[in-house]
C-alpha cells in the first residue's frame, strides 16, 4: 500500500515537473532574452553616471539590482498566473492602486523633484503608487472592454462609461501630485484599450475634442505648476535660457551629440562623470548612453526596445480572447509612448516630463511595474500557446 502511494506520488510530482517545463518552453524567448539585454545595459549605464557620486561609488548599483532582482520575482509571479484568472481581480488591483495614490496625498506623501509623488519607506526606499497605477488602469479598462455588447463586437455604452469614469477618477488624484507625465501616460492607457476595444469613431472623435478643449483650457487658466511651464518653454526655444529653464536641454545634447559614432567608451564620458545632465541615471538616462556608446549604441537600444514593442504586439495580435487582447496592446502602447517621450526628450523633440526609460533607467517602483507587464505578457503567450497544443 505504501509503495502505491509512493508510486502515485512520484508520478504526480513527474506531472507537475513535465507541465512546467513545458511552460517554461511556451514562454516568449526573443522577449525575455530583449529585456535581459536592456536590464543589464541600464545597469552599466546607472553605475556609470552614479559612480562619482553616489555613496560607497557602488551604491545606487546595488539598489538598482535589487530592484531587478525583485521586479524578476514579480515578472515569474505574474507568469504563473493564468491571464483570464486576472480579469477577476482586476477590480480589487485597481482600488489597491487607488489606495496608493490616496495614501501619496495624505501626509505619508513625500515630494522628490517638485512631484508630491512618493511614499518613504525608510532605509533609501521608496515607493510611486502612480507606477501601479498604471498596471491598476490597464487592468481595469481591459475588464469593462473585453464584455461586448449583445450581438455585437463593441464594448456596451455603459461599460465605455464606466471606463472613462475610472480612467478619469485616476487621472485626476495623479494630477494632485502634480505629475503631468505619468497622467500622459495614463491618458495614452485609457486611448489605446478604448482603440483596441473597437469602440465607434464618434467616441474617438468627441474624446479628442474634449483632450483638445482641456488642454487649451490648461494653458488659459495657468493651471500648470511653474516648473512644468518652464520644461515647456525650454522645449519651445532652448536657447531661450540655457543657463536656466534650458539647461536640461542643452547638455543632454551635448552629451549626446560628444559621442559621435562609435561613442567614448564605458565610464569615459566627460559629460557624465562632470555630472553637467541633472537626473542622468533616471530620466535622462539616453544621454550616458549617446556619449559613451554613440550612435550606435544609442540604436542598439532603440532596436531592443523596438523588439520588446514588436513581441507584445505578437502576442496581443494571437491572443483569442479580449481580455488578453486588451491588456497586451495596452501594454505596448504604454511602452511605445513612455519610450518615445524620454528619448524624445533628451534629442530635443518633446518636452522634459520626467518620463524613465523602460528597462534601463534606474528605478524601483517603475522596474516592478514594467517587469509585472512582462510577466503579464508572457502569461498571456503561454495560455494560448496551450490551448494550441
Amino acid at each position: 500500500m505504501a509503495e502505491r502511494v509512493l508510486r502515485s506520488g512520484r508520478r504526480g510530482y513527474g506531472r507537475r515537473m513535465v507541465g512546467a517545463q513545458s511552460s517554461l518552453w511556451r514562454l516568449d524567448g526573443v522577449l525575455l532574452v530583449a529585456v535581459a539585454a536592456l536590464c543589464v545595459i541600464g545597469t552599466l549605464l546607472v553605475w556609470s553616471s552614479t559612480r562619482t557620486w553616489a555613496p560607497g561609488s557602488t551604491g545606487l548599483v546595488k539598489k538598482h539590482m535589487l530592484n531587478l532582482g525583485i521586479g524578476v520575482v514579480l515578472c515569474a509571479m505574474t507568469t504563473a498566473i493564468d491571464h483570464r484568472a486576472m480579469r477577476a481581480y482586476a477590480p480589487l488591483v485597481f482600488l489597491l492602486s487607488l489606495v496608493g495614490l490616496g495614501l501619496v496625498i495624505s501626509p505619508l506623501g513625500a515630494t522628490i523633484n517638485g512631484s508630491h509623488s512618493w511614499i518613504l519607506l525608510g532605509g533609501g526606499f521608496a515607493v510611486q503608487p502612480s507606477e501601479f497605477a498604471k498596471l491598476g488602469l490597464l487592468l481595469i479598462l481591459a475588464m469593462l472592454l473585453a464584455q461586448p455588447a449583445e450581438g455585437s463586437d463593441r464594448p456596451r455604452t455603459f461599460d465605455i462609461v464606466l471606463a472613462l469614469c475610472v480612467a478619469a477618477l485616476t487621472m485626476g488624484m495623479v494630477m494632485l501630485q502634480p505629475d503631468l507625465g505619468t497622467a500622459l501616460v495614463l491618458a495614452v492607457i485609457t486611448a489605446a484599450a478604448l482603440i483596441i476595444g473597437g469602440v465607434r469613431k464618434r467616441w474617438i472623435v468627441g474624446l479628442t475634442l474634449v483632450a483638445v478643449t482641456g488642454v487649451f483650457l490648461v494653458f488659459r487658466l495657468q493651471l500648470l505648476e511653474p516648473y512644468q511651464i518652464a520644461r515647456f518653454t525650454a522645449f519651445l526655444d532652448p536657447g531661450v535660457d540655457p543657463r536656466g529653464v534650458g539647461y536640461n536641454s542643452t547638455q543632454s545634447l551635448i552629451a549626446i551629440g560628444s559621442g559621435g559614432l562609435f561613442g567614448k567608451g564605458w565610464l569615459h564620458g566627460g559629460q557624465t562623470t562632470g555630472r553637467f545632465v541633472p537626473e542622468q541615471h533616471t530620466d535622462f538616462i539616453f544621454t550616458v548612453a549617446g556619449e559613451e556608446f554613440g550612435f550606435l549604441g544609442s540604436v542598439a537600444i532603440v532596436l531592443l526596445l523596438g523588439v520588446v514593442l514588436l513581441r507584445g504586439l505578437r502576442i496581443a495580435r494571437q491572443c483569442d480572447d479580449r481580455f488578453g487582447t486588451l491588456a497586451a496592446g495596452t501594454i505596448v502602447c504604454w511602452f511605445a509612448f513612455q519610450t518615445f517621450v524620454n528619448i524624445g526628450m533628451t534629442i530635443g523633440i518633446m518636452p522634459i516630463t520626467g518620463l524613465p526609460l523602460p528597462f534601463v533607467s534606474y528605478g524601483g517602483t517603475a522596474t516592478f511595474a514594467n517587469l509585472i507587464a512582462v510577466g503579464l505578457l508572457q502569461s498571456i503567450r503561454i495560455r494560448e500557446q496551450q490551448q494550441y497544443a
